[in-house]
């Protein structure tokens, strides 16, 4: 390993393929690390720096060399690493495994994020079995041409956020990312850094649904996310934010605007259904906004090995290479945390819930809309306001659906009521008129704001 390689694993930072030690201190921690990568995507252990990038070396010797050998001997079945002193450093490479699961001293790990989570034989034989000995995102695709689709961007805005030196070539930082294999791009990277991520994956997309009521009778505006992991998840935060009622609070003597449903859980929500969906399943990511609640719904459901019970306290991934990248972005923290900050953040909102319902295939996380009280009485104070100011019942009608949706267009307005397009433009001139209406930014990509008199 060259002195540049070294330097841009310390600066990457520990992650789902790379682990650092100060030193040989704890041998059952050192295998337990080895045993985790080999039941997963492999993986390297730098010894001589600590957790937080502190460098401190080691001395190399003879017999610490024959002491972590000594350690895979235990394995079963019988396992083989590959070690290389680097300056005061010892760099352990551990291959993926091809015989899994592993088993040391009896127990069994494997790689979740950052961390190495020990599982019962039952538990990762059914992981396996159930999922496969090579999952989605670690599986090279053939397809993927680098010359053609590779998005250098999007591999720069990845760097950028995860705060990793471009010291190396992007192949180089791919593959110490162990996002290559056989020269090819795996699948984690496709869903990241692929120029148009539905040629290769058209179940890849997020699809956003408002719906006017508490079924799905009728949809008041749809849009379909399309682009890489990261801008979907970003375009469909926003497209939830932009659906959702606002209210104000009182905070510090300050008065302060607030998303009805607090915008860590959503957000959690949404990464959970990325990270951890099935992505051999044609389905698509599903988020659908009701009067009363809001659904995130992703195909594939709990993990074998793992309980409704067990949410928030153990977890599994489908996609851990794929998480492992999103963590280094910042997007995802430690194993199963998520399902914790969701009801944390609920609860520091006065809300209960979330509430999750699963089936075999389906993964839905349900939020309850309880403002909708709130904005059932401001309807009943101000239609009743609003008749004493002439305004038809059209007219109420139309002020309604525009509260409900600000961004719908004059044209949805005339499906809705299955009038004249002219016909709705006239009452949306006399709303005007009457100032009770006004429109905000341009006709393509602005919205409507009802004033509230």
């Amino acid at each position: 390993m060259k002195e540049k390689e070294l330097k841009f694993l310390i600066s990457q930072g520990e992650g789902y393929n790379l682990e650092f030690k100060e030193s040989f201190s704890d041998s059952f921690s050192l295998a337990r690390d080895i045993c985790a990568f080999a039941n997963a995507n492999g993986g390297k252990i730098l010894l001589g720096i600590t957790d937080n990038r502190e460098i401190k070396g080691i001395e190399v010797t003879n017999r610490l060399k024959s002491q972590i050998f000594d350690i895979t001997r235990n394995f079963d079945p019988k396992f083989e690493i590959f070690l290389e002193e680097v300056d005061n450093f010892l760099l352990i490479e551990v291959p993926e495994g091809l015989n899994k699961p592993y088993s040391v001293n009896g127990r069994f790990f494997i790689r979740y994020g950052p961390n190495s989570q020990q599982l019962t034989r039952d538990e990762i034989k059914e992981f396996f079995q159930k999922e496969g000995l090579i999952l989605f995102d670690e599986k090279p695709n053939y397809a993927f041409d680098f010359k053609i689709d590779f998005a250098e961007d999007k591999f720069k805005t990845f760097l950028e956020i995860a705060k990793i030196s471009p010291v190396l070539a992007s192949n180089e930082i791919l593959d110490n990312l162990s996002l290559i294999k056989n020269d090819y791009l795996k699948n984690a990277g496709v869903l990241l850094f692929s120029r148009r991520v539905t040629k290769f994956f058209s179940n890849a997309t997020i699809t956003g649904v408002l719906y006017r009521g508490k079924t799905k009778y009728k949809i008041l505006d749809r849009k379909d996310f399309d682009a890489d992991a990261y801008y979907n998840f970003q375009d469909a935060s926003r497209y939830l934010q932009s659906k959702l009622n606002t209210e104000f609070i009182i905070k510090s003597g300050r008065r302060e605007e607030r998303l009805e449903l607090p915008e860590d859980a959503l957000r959690e929500a949404l990464l959970n259904a990325i990270s951890h969906r099935d992505y051999f399943s044609n389905a698509n990511i599903l988020l659908e906004i009701f009067s009363d609640r809001v659904e995130i719904t992703n195909p594939g459901g709990l993990v074998k090995g793992i309980t409704k019970k067990d949410l928030g306290k153990k977890s599994l991934s489908r996609n851990n290479l794929l998480f492992g990248l999103l963590q280094r972005m910042g997007l995802v923290e430690k194993v199963g945390s998520g399902i914790v900050r969701m009801k944390k953040a609920m609860k520091d909102y006065g809300l209960k819930g979330p509430h999750f319902d699963i089936t075999e295939n389906w993964f839905t996380i349900i939020f309850k809309r309880q403002i909708k009280e709130k904005a059932q009485k401001w309807s009943e104070k101000w239609s009743e306001r609003w008749s004493e100011l002439g305004l038809t019942e059209r007219q109420i009608e139309i002020l309604m659906l525009i509260r409900e949706n600000p961004n719908i267009s004059r044209r949805k307005l005339a499906e809705e009521f299955r009038i004249n397009p002219s016909a709705v433009q006239k009452h949306l001139e006399k709303l005007k008129e009457k100032g009770i209406l006004k429109r905000i930014g341009p006709d393509k990509g602005g919205y409507w704001a009802v004033t509230e008199k």
